[in-house]
């Protein structure tokens, strides 16, 4: 397999928080449902985008994010994966910043 890019940045709210879990092997765990809206320029054109994206954490970013709150806006960087036996990738966030 050759090595490509797989990076996602996405502004966006935090719409839900699952709680904190763990994973098998005790690493920290948390899902979250992010919601991005935007107008951007495609085609010439300016285009309303509204986007609910199912996302994940583990580790230290997990225990940081499972303490932010509900509808407060972020920069969030990472990367898409479809799990095992899924039909749509998650957004795995590996970093977050808040929005000045």
């Amino acid at each position: 397999m050759s090595q490509t890019e797989n990076l996602l940045v996405l502004t966006a709210c935090i719409a839900e928080l699952d709680t904190l879990r763990y994973t098998p092997s005790g690493l920290p765990a948390v899902n979250i449902r992010l919601e991005h809206a935007s107008v951007i320029e495609e085609a010439g054109r300016l285009r309303q985008v509204n986007a609910v994206v199912k996302s994940v954490a583990f580790g230290v970013i997990a225990e940081r994010l499972v303490k932010q709150a509900i509808n407060s806006t972020w920069k969030f960087n990472g990367f898409l994966a479809t799990p095992k036996n899924g039909k749509h990738p998650v957004f795995h966030v590996q970093e977050f910043q808040q929005i000045s």
